[in-house]
């Protein structure tokens, strides 16, 4: 998630300082609302009253010119029968019938101004008589109906879609007493760290819980966005603690607005504030959270504008106008981030109908799968101009990990039917297999980075992910290497446990080195912090799901002791400076994905697999649940059954 300028962030990138502008306050440069309506009060009753005089002065000569008009029109006499005119003569309109017609009409529109006059001057002198406080009340009601008005037609109902038939939510008790005693001391820390975000930091994007104050980073651009709120609002309905998630709900219905000023990082919006809003409504049922995130995606589609259909890193909210980050690779895209997108937009048009959505996923993946890969490996940059790859670099930590991620998860989002998917993961995981996976002297497995033709020797935590990645992948396997994969998940869980084990604090740090008699730890001052990551602990419960080996919840017990040990500060959780130090030095950065990701996944790995099972959800690269899509009701474009 986010780090300082160019560390790689949850899900997994390198944000660095953002340029977006400073966005422009709504009431600026706008007249009072009041003095506007009340001249507009006079000016209506002026034209009224001068409008009615106009038909109410006696015997006025408009009045019989307007009569005459009507009477005295001449038109030539056309014969049905011969279909020409009769020259023997002409006949007078108004007369007779019509005459009288015209007559009661004009009565009638009479009448309907004087009762209008009439009723005007009435309001008028009724709104004479009222206080200036009162007068004030019915111009702000007024003013807020105009405005609930505007956002009406700005912002049309969600049509809805079928919900998929999701199983009753489960409390997910663990029946045993220590581990339910484990899964309370999770769901206390949530609360804390909600709590202290809750009157410290509320609508902001993040908390710095030492100094206690709002904080946030250019992913997010320069507005108050409350990722936060978005970002906890599952794993608090999923722990029950429903009161703080009515609050969140209330915060996002009245306060959560994409109309600013802001630039963002599209991939991070994406996972964060779309994948969170979708779980809260799968979860909930909530209509609001659906509308919200269609608001939001349609905000990032015109990232999708350019020569090639990859997007852009980031887009203003308001002008729609992208770029990429000053430092990838020559102005190019970072595979990580648009190619972690397809969840959300797949959801997206399943939930509306409206196929663009999926229509610009499966765009990039078509354009990947044309390309050579070199060794079979996609580097993790793409210029979204020339359609070419940037520098050959290729990692399945930062800049690449959740791509290959989301290549799995589509296969088993669209109920294992997204054959291409699945083809495009195994084959990406045979190349990593043979050119990125190697034992360490000591019989460590790690997976490296490639650069150049030449393998570093070293795996960032982002990395530790994979092997609950392997794990999930696992069944569905070519040939007969299920168990194979379950076994190289184990092996990867391993080793990352091993770097949080060989640290001072039990935490691991941000990268770890395996070269001469250095193994899975950090070598660089730069590489020993650590920031309430997940990924650790997100494979820990994945191997648990996968194998009920115990090792995994007590791996999982000692890094929830240490964060509760180390992390915790009276304002909430800090990350720390140097895992490596018994003297912990914090950031002062609780991060957004410490509520989504980090605390969620302790709290599944001590609950018991009824809650949220793997066969019905799959979870976003921000550890937001969202429900596998069976066939029979699917709205997605090519199903005979869509829409």
């Amino acid at each position: 998630m986010t780090t300082p300028a160019l560390l790689p962030v949850s899900g997994r990138r390198i944000p660095p300082l953002s340029l977006g502008a400073s966005s422009i306050p709504h009431h600026r440069a706008t007249l009072r609302l009041s003095e506007k309506f009340i001249l507009l009060l006079i000016l209506s009753a002026f034209i009224t009253l001068c409008f009615g005089a106009f038909f109410f002065l006696p015997d006025s000569s408009k009045h019989k010119r307007f009569d005459l008009g009507l009477e005295d029109v001449l038109i030539p006499h056309i014969d049905s029968d011969k279909g020409d005119k009769n020259t023997g003569g002409f006949l007078i309109h108004g007369l007779g019938h019509d005459q009288h017609r015209h007559r009661e009409e004009e009565e009638q529109l009479r009448n309907k101004i004087r009762a209008d006059h009439e009723r005007a001057l009435e309001e008028a002198k009724e709104k004479l008589k009222k206080s200036r406080d009162e007068i004030r009340a019915e111009i702000q009601t007024e003013k807020s109906k105009l405005l609930e008005d505007l956002k009406k037609k700005e912002n049309p109902p969600v049509p809805l879609a079928p919900v998929p038939n999701l199983p009753e939510l489960k409390s997910g008790d663990p029946g045993d007493p220590d581990i339910r005693e484990k899964r309370d001391k999770i769901k206390e820390m949530m609360k804390h760290a909600w709590d202290n975000y809750r009157q410290y930091g509320w609508g902001h994007n993040e908390l710095k819980p030492i100094a206690r104050k709002g904080h946030s980073t250019n992913i997010f651009g320069n507005s108050q966005m409350g990722a936060t709120i978005v970002d906890a609002l599952d794993t608090l309905y999923i722990m029950g603690l429903l009161d703080e998630f009515r609050d969140g709900q209330e915060w996002v219905t009245n306060n959560l607005d994409f109309g600013v000023n802001s630039e963002v990082s599209v991939f991070e919006v994406n996972i964060r504030f779309i994948g969170g809003l979708l779980a809260a409504y799968y979860l909930s049922g909530q209509e609001v959270f659906k509308n919200k995130a269609v608001l939001l995606a349609e905000k990032l589609l015109p990232a999708f504008n350019t020569p090639t259909g990859i997007p852009w890193a980031m887009v203003n909210l308001k002008s729609g106008v992208g770029r990429n980050w000053g430092w990838a690779s020559a102005g190019s895209s970072i595979l990580a981030e648009f190619g972690t997108l397809h969840l959300e937009f797949v959801h997206l048009t399943y939930l509306t109908g409206n196929p663009v959505y999926y229509n610009k996923v499966m765009h990039i993946r078509k354009l990947l799968q044309k390309m050579d890969r070199p060794n079979g490996l996609y580097p993790n940059y793409l210029n979204p101009r020339t359609g070419r790859w940037g520098q050959h670099h290729t990692s399945v930590g930062g800049l690449g990990d959740s791509f290959y991620e989301y290549l799995l998860k589509a296969w088993l989002v669209s109920d294992r039917t997204d054959i291409d998917a699945r083809n495009m993961y195994d084959n990406a995981i045979e190349a990593i297999e043979k050119h990125l996976i190697r034992k360490s002297n000591g019989g460590l497995t790690f997976i490296g980075e490639w650069k150049n033709g030449h393998l570093e020797r070293k795996m960032g935590h982002l990395t530790c992910f994979a092997g609950g990645m392997l794990a999930l992948g696992a069944d569905g396997s070519p040939g007969d290497k299920a168990g194979h994969y379950l076994q190289l998940g184990a092996e990867i869980a391993h080793t990352c446990h091993e770097s949080y084990d060989r640290t001072v604090l039990k935490l691991g740090p941000e990268a770890f080195k395996f070269d001469g008699g250095a193994e899975a730890v950090a070598v660089r001052q730069n590489e020993k912090y650590y920031i309430l990551r997940p990924e650790v602990i997100e494979t820990y419960w994945y191997m648990w799901r996968f194998t009920h080996d115990p090792k995994y919840r007590n791996w999982g017990w000692e890094a929830a002791q240490a964060i509760d040990k180390y992390c915790r500060v009276s304002g909430g959780f800090s990350g720390l400076k140097d895992v490596y130090s018994s003297a912990p030095a914090y950031d002062d950065v609780q991060q957004s994905f410490f509520l989504a990701e980090t605390l969620k996944y302790l709290y599944l790995l001590f609950s018991s697999d009824d809650l949220l099972p793997l066969d019905n959800w799959v979870f976003n690269t921000e550890a937001h649940p969202l429900p596998v899509i069976r066939t029979a009701n699917s709205t997605l474009p090519g199903n005979h059954v869509a829409r």
